[in-house]
């Protein structure tokens, strides 16, 4: 039995999402929780690891259940009554569950769980990601109760030329020049949609949406952007820059606070294992 689940998460004080030894990180908090709901040995396959202090708001995972973790899932079901309706699936019934084990105001937590498709894979089946990232400028000043998922931008940015910038990035490229290198890791990516909003409070929000990223990928991106709103780079510059394949000192890697991974997109259920299947082939290629 394949289960999905949907989970958001304060990436504030997780040292992002894989388990490591030692560290609090988001994979090892639900696989804790799951082992107790669930019991054995729980492993989550997840859409896109987040870096240490990288939000998400609709982040997708997946977890394969053993005989008997679906014998504890499915054992004794919640009786319905007329007043509340029948009782949800147990596939269903686990979200609560685990919020349960994470507690009330819990920094990370489970909006929903549920039998997967035939052929769905949350890392391989998806075809896109999309990623929020928010400054605030001294147009918009600082605000503490947004502390933990706004950047704060000493300067007054134009919001417009970064606009220009992001979009002329926009198209399928080589971003090693934006990427953290790792070995044996292609850098060559379609990035789907990048733009620039002010949001009614004033504050600098981008939308960059990808395939797929690379390490460092949008924060980078982000970087490149404020410069060109800081008035440091030209428009022209953040594509020259990306296509000398280079990084370069002018642009730099934003703060891990500001960004939010905030939706993972996967194809009708009839194209998922197709979809897994090309994507492992290609990453196998590279």
């Amino acid at each position: 039995m394949r289960i999905r689940l949907d989970i958001a998460y304060d990436g504030t004080h997780f040292r992002g999402w894989a388990r490591q030894p030692g560290l609090r990180s988001v994979q090892g908090t639900l696989e804790d929780a799951l082992a107790r709901v669930l019991g054995g040995d729980p492993r989550l396959v997840v859409a896109g690891r987040t870096d240490a202090g990288v939000h998400a708001a609709d982040q997708v995972a997946h977890l394969d259940l053993d005989e008997g973790q679906v014998a504890r899932l499915t054992a004794r079901p919640p009786r319905g009554d007329a007043a509340s309706g029948p009782a949800p699936e147990p596939a269903e019934r686990l979200a609560a569950r685990l919020r349960g084990v994470l507690g009330a105001y819990a920094d990370v937590t489970v909006h929903r769980t549920s039998l997967a498709p035939a052929g769905f894979d949350a890392r391989f089946s998806a075809v896109w990601r999309r990623y929020e990232y928010r400054i605030a400028d001294r147009t918009a000043g600082y605000d503490p109760l947004e502390r933990h998922r706004t950047t704060t931008v000493r300067a007054h940015l134009d919001g417009n030329e970064m606009d220009a910038a992001a979009r002329s990035l926009v198209g399928l490229h080589d971003f090693a020049a934006y990427c953290k290198p790792r070995e044996e890791a292609t850098t060559i990516r379609t990035l789907l949609e990048f733009d620039w909003r002010r949001a009614p409070d004033g504050v600098l929000v981008a939308n960059v949406k990808a395939d797929a990223f690379c390490h460092s990928m949008v924060r980078a991106l982000v970087g490149a952007c404020v410069a060109v709103g800081e008035g440091r780079l030209d428009i022209e510059d953040v594509a020259a820059i990306r296509d000398a394949g280079e990084r370069v000192p002018e642009v730099k890697v934003l703060a891990a606070r500001g960004l939010t991974l905030t939706e993972v997109g996967y194809p009708d259920d009839a194209l998922l294992a197709a979809r897994a299947e090309q994507t492992r082939a290609r990453r196998d290629r590279e």
